[in-house]
């Protein structure tokens, strides 16, 4: 079975849709996750977040609702967004990025509310997985260094934004893109098209300049 590396970031609102329907895409290959710092990737890219923009983190949010309740997945939003994901992201390191621990992860904002920073909830999180001591288990140096080469190797991957599925060469962004990688998976002819290749190659018409 064709393995597919599902690259998310928990900060992301799509990322966790995207998690709620993984079992469709699981019918098709085996998933690899591999969380990466979505902030690694706008910094690069010299990139605004859409929570850093106002008005589209309004339309984010409000899209995030609607996409929510016409799947029928669970949704809450927490206190405060954007927020650092960094705990999150080294304690799914930590525990082997299984299935079970980066759903509930992810369930601990999206679907709870809560944020890292909020300490009895985190603490009761922590309990839950098994984990003792967190502070010594995100300060483990090969956490740390995993999650900086997960990133880098996004960055080198051409990677621009969470979740991403990629599929051989092929990278799908977006909750929104689910459909269109599991069509990869399954041989969709229109991956091989002379107009999929237009799109990958389609030269600028003007260049905006910066002010």
């Amino acid at each position: 079975m064709k393995t597919v590396r599902w690259y998310f970031d928990f900060i992301s609102p799509y990322a966790y849709l995207q998690s709620a329907v993984l079992e469709r895409v699981a019918a098709h290959a085996r998933i690899e996750p591999v969380p990466i710092l979505f902030a690694g990737l706008l910094q690069h890219h010299a990139h605004k977040g859409p929570a850093e923009i106002a008005p589209k983190k309004v339309h984010t949010f409000r899209q995030v609702v609607w996409l929510a309740r016409e799947h029928g997945i669970p949704l809450a939003l927490p206190a405060a967004h954007p927020f650092n994901p960094l705990p999150l992201l080294r304690l799914s390191i930590a525990l082997g990025n299984t299935p079970e621990v980066v759903q509930a992860l992810f369930r601990h904002v999206w679907v709870d509310g809560h944020l890292p920073t909020d300490a009895a909830p985190w603490a009761a999180l922590c309990a839950r997985l098994g984990v003792d001591d967190p502070a010594a288990a995100l300060a483990r140096p090969e956490v740390k260094d995993t999650l900086r080469r997960n990133t880098e190797a996004a960055i080198e991957a051409g990677l621009f934004g969470v979740p991403t599925l990629a599929v051989d060469d092929q990278h799908f962004w977006g909750f929104d893109m689910t459909d269109a990688a599991i069509a990869c998976l399954r041989g969709d002819p229109i991956f091989a098209s002379p107009l999929m290749a237009r799109a990958a190659t389609l030269p600028d018409g003007v260049q905006r300049v910066p002010r």
